[in-house]
């Protein structure tokens, strides 16, 4: 007679290795408590030998799931969930790592300024008209200390409606001539802005035809400076000027009626001070004295005048140094440059019109545009190239004053040389 429950037969130990403890039941406990695992969502088969069972009893294998996953596929909490047993306290929640936050927030504003100010860079340079070829500018001095721009505003009316060129008082003639021309040296000593009247009677030197590459001697014709850009375009009046100055100019910038008056509308217009009242019918310029808000109209009717005034075009390149002073000034501001929906506009109608030479970059146009913004910072400077007389209505320059003028920009010392 056997003294062991139903079903044991054997060593106690051995049976105890091989199916587990306690069980009465006729099949062996692992093939009752280990059944086959059932694919997910389908219901297990009831199986003949769970009698004897004890629901009470918790092997670890009894839900069916491999090693104890939850149907979730979660951890093995008793609840099958994967987490505590309900009801279980939970810990402290951890402080929020505050210092990493704002380090991760300050890495990732950065990076977002970085990507905008690049992007806005190669938007800005892509719009540039780099069209002035100064390497075709033959015979040209040795360059000096510090970077000189030749700065041209024409009369191009390039795009303007015949009602614009009515509002703006530009007339329709073809083609396109200087109405302005300036030198801007920026050096070490501070910028110095010198403006060359138009009427300057100036030698016309050999040269070489920007578009046909003929070659024309010098015969010694003498004639306005603003003849020599209606002659051959932008690179005979860059060799012009160097001739007869004997000053190196690095760079070329011209901008036309419309683009000049779009820069101030963009900006929400100029403020100036002008302190005599002027009127010209040619021009619609119409001011009383005073300090007073200029719109694109305003400003180039204001810096076109020349017939209100005594002294005709030494007057108005004046009035052309005082105005691009004061955009410079109040242009090259946080408030437009850091202000997405004054910088864009301002930059856009800016350089939509914009010619430059081949080699300038962006980087240099904003450095022109900084300098011009110091001539009237205390350090710089702004004079008309000095005049000692006319000649057939053309003024005629003191070549003495010239030429040590020129010594003063070449060796990027401080001017002064003073002009009319």
């Amino acid at each position: 007679m056997n003294d062991w429950p139903d079903g044991w037969t054997g060593d106690r130990g051995e049976r105890g290795d091989r199916y587990g403890r306690g069980s009465g039941g006729a099949q062996p406990e692992g093939a009752r408590v280990m059944p086959h695992v059932q694919p997910r969502g389908v219901p297990q088969q009831s199986q003949g030998y769970d009698r004897g069972y004890d629901p009470g009893y918790d092997s670890g294998y009894n839900t069916g799931q491999v090693y104890g996953s939850p149907p979730g596929g979660g951890g093995g909490g008793r609840d099958g969930q994967g987490g505590p047993p309900p009801g279980a306290p939970r810990g402290p929640r951890q402080a929020p790592d505050w210092r990493r936050r704002i380090k991760i927030g300050a890495l990732t504003l950065v990076v977002v300024i970085l990507g905008v100010s690049i992007g806005t860079y190669f938007w800005a340079d892509g719009k540039l008209k780099r069209e002035v070829d100064l390497s075709k500018v033959i015979e040209r001095p040795a360059s000096g200390d510090g970077t000189n721009y030749l700065i041209v505003g024409s009369d191009s009316r390039e795009g303007m409606s015949a009602e614009e060129k009515k509002k703006l008082h530009t007339g329709s003639a073809d083609g396109k001539r200087t109405d302005s021309m300036m030198i801007l040296h920026d050096g070490s000593n501070g910028p110095t802005l010198v403006s060359l009247p138009r009427d300057s009677n100036v030698t016309i030197p050999s040269f070489r035809g920007s578009e046909s590459g003929k070659m024309f001697p010098n015969t010694g014709r003498q004639t306005k400076l603003n003849a020599a850009y209606a002659e051959d375009g932008p690179e005979l009046l860059v060799r012009t000027v160097e001739f007869n100055t004997g000053l190196h100019i690095d760079h070329y910038v011209e901008i036309g009626f419309a683009g000049f008056a779009n820069i101030v509308d963009a900006i929400g217009g100029v403020e100036l001070d002008i302190p005599k009242a002027f009127k010209d019918k040619k021009s619609g310029a119409d001011f009383q004295a005073g300090k007073q808000t200029l719109d694109g109209e305003q400003a180039l009717a204001f810096v076109r005048t020349r017939y209100a005034f005594a002294n005709s075009d030494l007057d108005r390149t004046k009035n052309q140094q005082k105005f691009l002073a004061a955009l410079a000034s109040q242009t090259a501001t946080p408030g437009t440059i850091l202000n997405p929906f004054a910088f864009y506009p301002t930059m856009s109608a800016g350089l939509d019109t914009v010619i430059v030479d081949k080699d300038m970059s962006l980087w240099s146009l904003g450095q022109m545009f900084f300098a011009m913004k110091g001539v009237t910072g205390g350090d710089g400077t702004s004079m008309n190239m000095p005049i000692s007389g006319s000649v057939g209505g053309n003024l005629v320059w003191d070549k003495a004053k010239v030429k040590e003028l020129v010594n003063q920009l070449n060796n990027d010392e401080k001017v002064t040389v003073t002009g009319n």
